[in-house]
């Protein structure tokens, strides 16, 4: 089954979120359909915030190591570009496919100090040239757009993610992802307000995935939260060694 097509399903597809090789092992076991990279894990492994600290070049080298080990569908958190120009976005995920990536998410937000939403009308033509580029070179990728008006918690958050999401779509996207949207009611006004596949992510207090199922959710991801809540069990473990002066409490 091809990678969009798992956006399709009965069920909504559950990305198992990677960062190492290691990690993708563990999903494979597992048998998750998919895997899609976590830009803030990354980051924080090579000791950057999240954010497009790291330069593509860095991020392309873990990625072509995570891609020669798996053949698990791949699709690869690119934040918003690393670059503003579209034709250098797509460029970047020229690259990514060739080491058979398909799919990858874009966002419509930067951080320069704090993080700032896009204009998105100007986002939605960077998109539409994305697309545009892609399709005149052949590459058939899932691009999953990310709109962030839950994450930077706006008052009109639905009302402005639905305003993006009709322009994205427009613009050529393939999938929509809200991250940080919890509410039942938020997330139905989201999914009917488009035939586009609606990604949500590993929050606090999001719906279980019967739930979601039922809202009409087609994608879920688990963000970096898995990543976090492992190294703080890495943390309390090493205390535990330190305290008992022992390593037993591994074993």
């Amino acid at each position: 089954m091809k990678f969009k097509d798992l956006h399709y399903q009965d069920k909504p597809l559950l990305i198992g979120n990677v960062w190492d090789v290691p990690s993708i092992k563990a999903m494979e076991k597992l048998n998750f359909q998919a895997i899609g990279t976590s830009s803030s894990a990354i980051a924080t492994l090579l000791g950057y915030k999240d954010g497009e600290e790291m330069a593509f070049s860095e991020l392309e080298y873990i990625i072509k190591r995570i891609a020669l080990t798996t053949t698990l569908p791949l699709s690869v958190d690119l934040e918003s570009g690393y670059s503003r120009q579209p034709t250098t976005i797509a460029s970047h995920i020229k690259r990514l496919a060739a080491l058979g990536v398909v799919g990858i998410n874009i966002e419509d937000s930067v951080v320069h100090g704090k993080r700032t939403l896009l204009n998105c009308t100007d986002f939605a033509d960077t998109i539409a040239a994305i697309k545009e580029q892609l399709l005149k070179d052949s590459i058939d990728v899932f691009i999953n757009v990310r709109t962030d008006a839950f994450i930077l918690h706006q008052e009109n958050a639905v009302e402005e993610s639905i305003k993006r999401i009709q322009l994205y779509k427009s613009a050529g996207a393939d999938g929509i992802f809200t991250p940080c949207i919890e509410k039942e009611n938020d997330i139905k006004a989201v999914v009917h307000s488009t035939d586009l596949p609606i990604n949500v992510m590993c929050m606090p207090n999001l719906p279980n995935f019967d739930t979601l199922t039922s809202l009409g959710v087609k994608r879920i991801s688990m963000g970096n939260f898995l990543f976090e809540k492992m190294y703080g069990n890495l943390e309390q473990m090493a205390q535990t060694v330190l305290n008992q002066k022992s390593f037993k409490p591994i074993f």
